[in-house]
């Protein structure tokens, strides 16, 4: 029997998906002047709807993310599509789902430590 239930994996998957969203945003807002890059995006969320919805812990163990080109965003004169206010409020966002992620795992890792008698 697994320590850790599919829960648990998925909020450590969910914990990944937000660090490779961070990233990607990072990404855009570095390259926002750089004429004809386009925005990219992770969107974890779907991925791990998605292997939850299979039932299977291995699944979403198994989950991969990667930033895509979204193909949306006003395109500039120069051909790129990054608006930095909308992507500093992104990342923002995503970096409060990245605290509450960890804080959720903590708490749940301090609950079986507990239960373990391993303070």
């Amino acid at each position: 029997m697994p320590l850790f239930d599919i829960t648990h994996v998925a909020l450590e998957r969910a914990l990944t998906g937000a660090s490779v969203r961070q990233q990607a945003l990072t990404e855009n807002l570095a390259n926002a002047n750089t004429p004809g890059y386009q925005r990219k995006d992770v969107d974890f969320h779907s991925a791990l709807q998605q292997a939850l919805g299979a039932g299977d812990t291995a699944a979403v163990h198994n989950t991969a993310f990667t930033a895509q080109p979204t193909g949306e965003g006003p395109m500039r004169p120069d051909g790129g599509t990054v608006d930095v206010d909308r992507e500093s409020t992104e990342l923002a966002q995503n970096a409060m789902e990245y605290q509450a992620l960890a804080s959720i795992i903590k708490a749940r890792t301090g609950i079986i430590r507990a239960a373990m008698g391993r303070s």
